[in-house]
């Protein structure tokens, strides 16, 4: 298949595939005589794990460590587990710093009246902010 086709099967951009080819996670593909790429299953395959992986937001780098075991299957894959804990981790910090970004954003939202006749309390908090003052969303300096 060509890669345009690749890229409707999967959902991947071209520039993306290209990308992924460079880096060196998708093998390149056989060339037709014409020039061009002529994809095959397996690189359907591997595109689509790679999509899935990339879907759970796992970095490239880890992707390509996933791939490795893919291809080696007897080799001992307990670094997957290692793999995905580390994903855990980095995704559990993002919640914890999304909690307190709601938070801020509450504090934030709590100033304003209700009224919007003259007077803002959130833009009020956000140029005290900007001066370098307390403001109700985040702890003075």
């Amino acid at each position: 298949m060509q890669i345009k086709e690749l890229a409707r099967a999967t959902g991947v951009d071209v520039e993306t595939i290209r990308y992924y080819e460079k880096q060196g996670l998708l093998p390149e593909p056989a060339r037709r005589d014409n020039g061009y790429r002529d994809y095959a299953a397996e690189h359907l395959e591997r595109l689509s794990f790679i999509r899935h992986c990339r879907a759970l937001d796992m970095p490239l780098a880890d992707v390509s460590r996933l791939l490795g075991f893919v291809d080696a299957p007897l080799a001992d894959c307990s670094d997957v587990d290692l793999l995905v804990d580390e994903q855990l981790a980095r995704v559990r910090a993002r919640l914890k710093s999304m909690r307190a970004l709601e938070k801020q954003l509450l504090q934030l939202r709590a100033r304003c009246s209700g009224k919007h006749e003259g007077h803002c309390g959130i833009l009020d908090e956000l140029v005290s902010a900007a001066h370098g003052e307390a403001c109700a969303c985040h702890a003075a300096p």
